[in-house]
Formats: structure tokens, C-alpha cells, sequence
């Protein structure tokens, strides 16, 4: 089968969406919209309103839809992604860039990074190869004044120290490094957090799928997570199922999974703050569809 949509102008495109009775109060206003959020990118928003005819198979909006409530979900959800990205970059360097690299450093020397028995077994060598091709790849290429510096000085030497090279390597690489890091190191520093290494781990895990969402300007606000967080079970943290049930499927549960490492990195974070700001001035938005229960406030990391 072959695609044979033809493009559209911003104009015949909000006649479009004017002709499927979506209601808009300023023509003038939603041509503006689609000319800086494109139709294609905007249509996952409108997806949840449209109906199906099942004779004709032609699409409409369901009575009622319209521009505004569409508009206002888009802005939410990019607000959303706004203050997630700024939480992640937070608990990527401090537990990443900063407590992994030192605990690995101390454990297997300043190039100990590049030395791939250094890993779990399971980690195969030609991903290994790969990744320290890429991360090197990326050194090359860097503008950084430090590495100029470090070149011009520490002329017979092939690596950067890990502290240097985590500065330049992107969350996927690092997190790649820790995830295949010896147990030990995992454990310690979950222990930090008061979890098990299994569980941070899935976080982490998560984190970067957000992370890479966000940079990419992924819909969020209702997604079903691909990578569900596992939570601590009942007996070593009952406050992530009692007296709230936390579903691991929905953005709630990262929202409450970086409220929990953010006040743990930063007691003084505003994060909470900033998270229910966006929630109480968005009264609109159906808050169930991101996976909040009903007594979300009652939950322990909330209060």
C-alpha cells in the first residue's frame, strides 16, 4: 500500500481540522499554532478526541472537542518535560558523574574505565570495544578547553581520567558503564538512597528513556511507560504501596521516583513545589490518565 496523503499548507491544514469539527474560536490563531507545532506533532494530542466512522471510515472529533483544551494539553506536557529534564540532569550527575565515577575511580585506578575485565562477564567485548570507540569518538570532537589542556600536557596518554571523560559522555554511555560495574559499586551506592541496587538500577534505567524523551520532545504527560520501574516490595518500603497504591506504568511513578532522589541529593530542592504548581494550575487535566491515584497526596513521598 502506498502513502498518498498529500502535504498540506498551515492554512488547508486548519481547515481541515475546522471541516472534523474541532472547535476553534480564531481561525487566524490556530494557523499560527500549526505553523510553530506541527500538525503531525500536535495530532498525538488530538488522537484521544477523534471518532471513526465505521462505514465511511472518515474521522471526526468527538461533539464539543476544542482547540483550547488541545492547545493546553500540548503546553502542559511541554512544561512537563521541562521540569523533568531539569530533575534528571540533577540525579544523572550526582549519581553518575559523580558518586559511580569516584567509587569506580578508588576501585580500579583513574583509566580504570577503559580496562574491560574490569566489568561484569556478561558484558560482551565487542559492545565494550564499541562504546569506548564512541566515547573517544566523542572526546575527539569536543570543543572543551579542559581536554585541550589535558592533550597538551599529558601527551603520551591515550584516555582521559574518568572524571574528565564522564564530562563528555552521554547518559546512555555512562549509564551503560554503571549498569555493567561490579556489584559491589552498584550496592554502595544504592545504599545511599536506602534501596537495593536492583531497584536503582531500573530507575536509572527509566530515567534515560525520559531523558531521551524529553531531549526529543516526546508526548509524555499520558504515556504508558516501555520501561516500568521496579518499586522496593512491602517489607523493606511499604510507604510505595501503603496507604497509595504507586502504579510503575504511568509518569506518576517517575515524578514520585525523582521527588524520592531528589530530597535525598537536595533536601532544599523545590521540585515537589514545582510538580504540584504545574498540577493546580492545570485543573483541566484528567491527572488519572498520568497515573495518579485518587489519594495521591496521602502517599509518603508526596507529603
Amino acid at each position: 500500500m502506498k502513502y498518498t496523503k498529500p502535504p498540506l499548507s498551515f492554512e488547508d491544514q486548519a481547515k481541515l481540522l475546522i471541516k472534523r469539527g474541532l472547535i476553534v474560536t480564531d481561525e487566524v490563531e490556530l494557523i499560527g499554532y500549526l505553523s510553530n507545532v506541527n500538525y503531525y506533532r500536535l495530532s498525538g494530542y488530538l488522537y484521544p478526541f477523534k471518532q471513526v466512522d465505521p462505514l465511511t471510515g472518515e474521522e471526526s472529533f468527538y461533539p464539543g472537542t476544542q482547540f483550547s483544551t488541545i492547545k493546553n494539553r500540548y503546553e502542559f506536557d511541554r512544561r512537563l518535560r521541562l521540569l523533568l529534564m531539569d530533575a534528571i540532569e540533577r540525579i544523572e550527575v550526582a549519581i553518575l558523574r559523580t558518586q559511580f565515577v569516584e567509587k569506580h575511580a578508588l576501585t580500579y585506578g583513574t583509566f580504570g574505565y577503559t580496562v574491560f575485565k574490569n566489568y561484569k562477564p556478561e558484558f560482551l567485548y565487542i559492545d565494550f570495544r564499541k562504546l569506548m570507540k564512541d566515547i573517544r569518538f566523542d572526546e575527539k570532537r569536543s570543543s572543551e578547553e579542559f581536554i585541550k589542556r589535558y592533550r597538551e600536557k599529558y601527551d603520551e596518554e591515550t584516555h582521559l581520567a574518568f572524571w574528565m571523560a564522564a564530562e563528555v559522555m552521554s547518559f546512555g554511555q555512562i549509564l551503560t558503564l554503571y549498569r555493567n560495574s561490579d556489584r559491589e559499586i552498584q550496592i554502595i551506592i544504592a545504599k545511599n538512597f536506602n534501596l537495593s541496587a536492583l531497584v536503582l538500577d531500573s530507575w536509572l534505567h527509566t530515567l534515560l528513556y525520559i531523558r531521551n524523551a524529553c531531549a526529543h520532545h516526546v508526548r509524555l504527560w499520558n504515556r504508558v511507560l516501555p520501561l516500568a520501574p521496579l518499586f522496593p516490595d512491602k517489607k523493606h518500603d511499604p510507604n510505595w504501596h501503603l496507604p497509595v497504591k504507586i502504579s510503575n506504568q504511568r509518569i506518576f511513578a517517575v515524578l514520585t521516583i525523582i521527588r524520592y532522589l531528589m530530597t535525598r541529593i537536595d533536601p532544599q530542592n523545590h521540585i515537589q513545589r514545582s510538580m504540584i504548581k504545574l498540577i493546580e494550575d492545570n485543573p483541566e487535566i484528567p491527572i488519572e490518565l498520568m497515573g495518579f491515584p485518587e489519594n495521591w497526596r496521602d502517599c509518603q513521598y508526596w507529603q
